[in-house]
């Protein structure tokens, strides 16, 4: 019998951080707390690289209008250990906060997962690193399940995801 695998992934879907965007600017563009604050969001770069810059009048305006933000990503199930937002930072009279989207894990956290697999996971248990994602293997589904579970309790930093289970 072949071992049964799947894929350990940190991706976003662009597409639904897109529609949390407009979400939010739209939301900003009409509440009452935002009007006459310049309260801003909008996209910045391309491909993988494109960042979120929020920008607004004043420190707490802008601090406000990422919580907006983060509401719409987790109405659209988005988790926020992939966005990562920096501090407020004043740019003449507007403060701005720049924001990235986490992708692909990096091989230290690589090597952190798979470290832990090996050794709190079920016995006969292998996990490859390739690339930015992490295939683990078993001969049984079950433990594939209980590493699932384990990955699941743990805190990385960074959003994972279980794809290819086969």
């Amino acid at each position: 019998m072949a071992d049964s695998s799947f894929d350990v992934v940190s991706k976003v879907d662009r597409q639904e951080v897109d529609n949390a965007l407009h979400q939010a600017a739209k939301e900003l563009s009409t509440r009452y707390d935002f009007r006459g604050t310049g309260a801003s969001i909008e996209w910045t770069g391309s491909g993988d690289s494109a960042g979120i810059v929020l920008s607004a009048d004043s420190e707490d305006r802008v601090k406000a209008a990422l919580e907006v933000f983060k509401e719409k990503l987790i109405r659209r199930d988005i988790s926020l250990k992939a966005f990562d937002a920096g501090e407020p930072a004043q740019s003449g009279k507007v403060y701005k906060i720049t924001g990235t989207l986490v992708q692909g894990i990096s091989s230290e956290n690589a090597k952190k997962i798979s470290k832990k697999i090996r050794d709190d996971g079920p016995k006969g248990v292998k996990a490859q690193i390739q690339g930015d994602e992490l295939r683990v293997s078993s001969k049984k589904r079950d433990d594939l399940q209980a590493v699932i579970k384990l990955l699941k309790d743990s805190d990385f930093g960074i959003a994972l995801q279980f794809v290819n289970y086969r």
